[in-house]
């Protein structure tokens, strides 16, 4: 009986259980349906039709729009700014304007997600900022306009990646034609797209030039200078560069430790060592000379004579094979190492008064005395130079002109040709060449040092540059530039860049060397370094970078 009961309450309770199932899947249905996404309403600030939107005074860029819409227009917004990804929520965007609005920033990646924008009009704003990436990832576009904006200049590579584009509007702006701009020039050279006309407004040389119609040659772009790249805890006097078993040397004179200190390169480190040296007394010059791939080292000392070392491979160090005769040599101060046909000479300036400034001949075995050029006349410098493809010596002396010497032939000898004029106190003559024209630079201690040019029978005067204690005007040539320079022993050395069009130098940068008294060029690992010996501070080497202001 109690189981037909518990059956009977069961069957009754069926349809109670039936409505509650019903109603709890209306339920579920009910709150399924509030979870569809509602449709993005116009913005406050917009008109929008059914494909396009107009959004005028607006104080934002709305976050997003009706999702039909395939043109967006922003006319005299207040916003300041188009941050990076303004536009990810309308994806479906075709068009896009902005005219009269006040934002003079755009960010990077501004437009990206936007794959099917194909119109891009950025017009009568004030603009600027544009960063390189703004455009990024707008492979569709085809038509870009940046008309009658404030923009004077544009970044590199801002086009980088429209592959697509066909028309490019940039008229009505500002552009400053310098070398920030020269990519575009290139660009414009290069681009299948159409694009109007467009014209310089700065500098005042370019005014109302067409940017179409420019040449890249006509950006001179590329600068140099040098900059501290390390620095020799030591005084020094001459330095010289050698090139032996294939590699790039330097040599130092270090007067007050009487040694020759010889530098390498390290390809590790990326800077030079010291491997070797050769010690003495009060080394004045240690003169570098290969024959025949044999090392020879000529240390000119003012006290225990001078010498010429020879480099032993096999015991790994420098040997002395000869004396240099002191009855001739008593105070070197310079030494010039030269070849004339086949044979091997150097010649030494002797600045003391009963010297000789003598030339020395190789004859395989040593050097012998070939010539004596100048007794008594305390010479401070000697230079090797050929004139019209004739070797010529030009002997600097602290008594009298400079004098030329000339190589004859017939005796092979050096025959005394001519005075320098005007320049009775010159302390050093070194030359260089441009094209073929021969120029030297004349260093004065007090006054003016001058740069001369040979004009067919002498040198004439071509420019003079101040000298407040100077005793080197080093003229220089890394690659393609030629420079001068100047030093001081009161102030900073000044560094002169050879302009081609004015044929003369021209100031282009100052040095801090304390009482240089040498510089030279050191070419090596793809790098060019400039040497500077200080007689009362630390040897600086310096490295020459070169700049290219439209990167």
């Amino acid at each position: 009986l109690e189981r037909e009961r518990i059956k009977r309450m069961g069957n009754a309770s069926r349809p109670f259980r039936r409505i509650a199932y019903f109603l709890c899947l209306l339920s579920v249905l009910l709150l399924t349906e509030g979870k569809k996404p509602v449709k993005p309403k116009c913005p406050a600030w917009c008109t929008c039709t059914k494909d396009n939107a107009l959004c005028e005074n607006a104080r934002s860029i709305p976050r997003s729009v009706p999702p039909d819409v395939i043109s967006l227009s922003f006319v005299r917004s207040a916003f300041t700014k188009i941050p990076e990804g303004s536009f990810l929520l309308t994806p479906s965007l075709q068009l896009l304007l902005f005219t009269s609005n006040t934002f003079d920033v755009i960010s990077d990646d501004a437009f990206m997600g936007l794959p099917h924008l194909e119109y891009l009009f950025i017009e009568n704003n004030s603009i600027k900022s544009i960063s390189r990436n703004t455009f990024r990832g707008l492979k569709s576009l085809i038509h870009l306009s940046l008309a009658n904006n404030n923009l004077q200049s544009l970044p590199r590579d801002i086009f980088k990646g429209l592959d697509s584009l066909t028309n490019v509007d940039l008229r009505g702006n500002a552009f400053n034609c310098d070398c920030k701009l020269k990519w575009l020039v290139e660009w414009l050279g290069s681009t299948n797209a159409t694009v109007e006309d467009i014209y310089c407004e700065s500098p005042p040389e370019y005014k109302t030039r067409k940017i179409n119609s420019l040449s890249p040659k006509e950006f001179d772009c590329i600068i140099t200078e040098f900059e501290v790249y390390q620095s020799l805890p030591y005084q020094s006097l001459s330095v010289d560069t050698f090139s032996y078993m294939n590699d790039e040397h330097v040599v130092i004179a270090q007067p007050f430790t009487g040694k020759c200190i010889f530098l390498e390169w390290d390809h590790v480190e990326v800077m030079f060592r010291n491997y070797d040296n050769i010690t003495g007394t009060s080394t004045v010059v240690c003169k570098p000379i290969v024959i025949e791939s044999q090392l020879y080292v000529i240390v000119a000392q003012l006290f225990g004579g001078s010498h010429i070392y020879k480099r032993d491979i096999f015991a790994n160090k420098f040997i002395k094979i000869q004396d240099i005769e002191i009855l001739k040599i008593r105070k070197p101060n310079d030494i010039e190492t030269f070849r004339i046909a086949e044979d091997w000479y150097f010649v030494v300036a002797d600045s003391s008064k009963a010297g000789f400034t003598t030339v020395y001949k190789w004859n395989g075995n040593g050097f012998y005395s070939h010539q004596s050029l100048h007794a008594w006349y305390r010479d401070t410098d000697v230079e090797y130079l050929e004139i019209s493809g004739k070797p010529h010596l030009i002997l600097s002396s602290s008594s009298q002109r400079p004098v030329i010497y000339q190589w004859n032939k017939g005796t092979n000898e050096f025959v005394k040709r001519f005075d320098i004029q005007d320049m009775e106190d010159a302390y050093a003559v070194k030359h260089f060449k441009v094209k073929e024209d021969v120029y030297i630079c004349l260093t004065r201690f007090i006054g003016d040092s001058k740069v001369m040019k040979w004009g067919g029978s002498a040198f004439l005067d071509l420019q003079r540059m101040p000298s407040r204690g100077s005793m080197v005007f080093q003229p220089l040539q890394i690659n393609n530039y030629q420079y001068a320079i100047l030093g001081s022993d009161y102030s900073f050395t000044q560094v002169y860049y050879w302009d081609a069009e004015k044929a003369k130098f021209v100031k282009f940068q100052e040095l801090n060397v304390q009482a240089p008294r040498s510089f030279i060029h050191v070419s090596i690992d793809k790098r060019d370094f400039l040497f500077a010996s200080s007689f009362k501070g630390t040897t600086l080497i310096y490295k020459h970078v070169i700049v290219d202001l439209s990167a």
